[in-house]
């Protein structure tokens, strides 16, 4: 008997405590709260606090620092067409349409760009193909301010032009960074104005470096990026996390003329030695031997008998030129250039072309299976037509 009352008053203990705990967490939940981190044990790397620049909550600091450097760019220029007048009636169009006379009609086209100032005095990249027969330039500044330019050089061999901006109102040059630092996986952002809407900021990482054979212009060596660029961005600045000047929007690869993750821009390292020719004199200077190759692939060896896959295959060679002169013909393979192996026929025009007119070249390759050497002087290259 003395038991079971005991047992009893044991389960009546045990339920009023229960109880009594049940209430307690239900009333003040916030007496249970979850164990302080800071006190537990910790595995691994510390947690530091990354600087704003290096992101990856926020790049307004290197927004802010490049973006009052990058312009809008107005074209227009204006065309003319002429087209015959025409009888309405077939017959009367059959007989008497030849003594019509011409109507010419005067059409107004207009474009839009971007561009970068690089200088205080009023120097300001852009892509050729933006002002590319160009009637009238405007220049809005990113304070909203219009003002005028002119035209200092263009190449269209890279696709780079300098403007110069007629103001006496202070310009802020954008900060330069080394486009050849740049890596694949960097953070860059894209500031220009696509569609017209006005400046717009755009993010990616650089996709790949060194991209050629793509078709844009002569000389290619694109920085590519996932960072939308869209029509309207051309000319604009591709910026890296610090908000540093490593690139100029230049094209996009799309069908539809939107953008598909897939842009390319001119390193700032080769536009600003283009711009420093054009600053100087105009125009931009390079070297030319007046030859044309292809790449040697395995089926091209194969089917022409050559040495090697290696080098480039000469298919033309200009009458009087440089390398017609030093005795090259159509069916040599050019293997280096003053000891430069040749990887690719655009390496081989690049190379040529860095090299100031009158440069000595030692050109080797293969004519069949006997090797050669010939010794040359460059010339300079003609421009191409704009």
């Amino acid at each position: 008997m003395r038991m079971r009352k005991l047992l009893s008053l044991l389960l009546t203990a045990l339920t009023a405590g229960l109880a009594g705990a049940f209430v307690v967490i239900f009333m003040t939940p916030e007496r249970v709260s979850a164990p302080d981190r800071a006190a537990l044990p910790r595995s691994g790397a510390p947690v530091v606090a990354l600087p704003r620049e290096s992101g990856p909550f926020s790049y307004a600091d290197a927004v802010e620092k490049a973006a009052p450097s990058v312009v809008n760019i107005f074209t227009a220029k204006i065309t003319t067409e002429s087209h015959a007048m025409r009888f309405k009636d077939p017959l009367l169009q059959h007989l008497f349409g030849n003594m019509l006379p011409e109507q010419t009609r005067r059409r107004l086209e207009t474009s839009l760009g971007s561009g970068v100032i690089v200088s205080e005095d009023g120097y300001l990249l852009t892509n050729h193909h933006v002002i590319k027969g160009a009637d009238e330039i405007k220049v809005v500044l990113a304070d909203g301010q219009s003002v005028g330019v002119s035209i200092v050089g263009s190449d269209a061999e890279s696709d780079v032009a300098v403007l110069k901006i007629d103001t006496e109102s202070r310009l802020q040059p954008i900060p330069v960074g080394k486009s050849g630092d740049q890596q694949v996986g960097d953070v860059v952002l894209a500031i220009g104005n696509p569609f017209g809407v006005g400046q717009t900021v755009t993010m990616g990482i650089i996709s790949a470096t060194g991209r050629s054979h793509l078709g844009i212009s002569t000389f290619e060596n694109f920085i590519q990026t996932d960072a939308a660029i869209n029509p309207g961005n051309s000319g604009g600045a591709l910026v890296n996390a610090q908000g540093e000047l490593i690139g100029i929007n230049t094209a996009i690869f799309s069908k539809t003329g939107g953008s598909h993750g897939i842009g390319f821009a001119i390193p700032f390292d080769l536009a600003d030695g283009i711009m420093r020719q054009l600053i100087e004199t105009g125009h931009v200077v390079r070297g030319w031997l007046g030859i044309q190759g292809q790449d040697v692939t395995k089926k091209l060896a194969e089917a022409f008998g050559l040495h090697s896959e290696d080098g480039i295959l000469v298919t033309g060679v200009l009458e009087n030129g440089p390398a017609s002169q030093a005795g090259l013909r159509p069916g040599d393979v050019i293997t280096s250039i003053n000891e430069t192996l040749l990887e690719n026929s655009q390496q081989l025009m690049q190379l040529i072309a860095s090299q100031p007119p009158g440069t000595r070249l030692q050109i080797s390759g293969w004519r069949g299976s006997d090797s050669f050497n010939f010794d040359t002087v460059s010339g300079e290259r003609p421009p191409l037509e704009k």
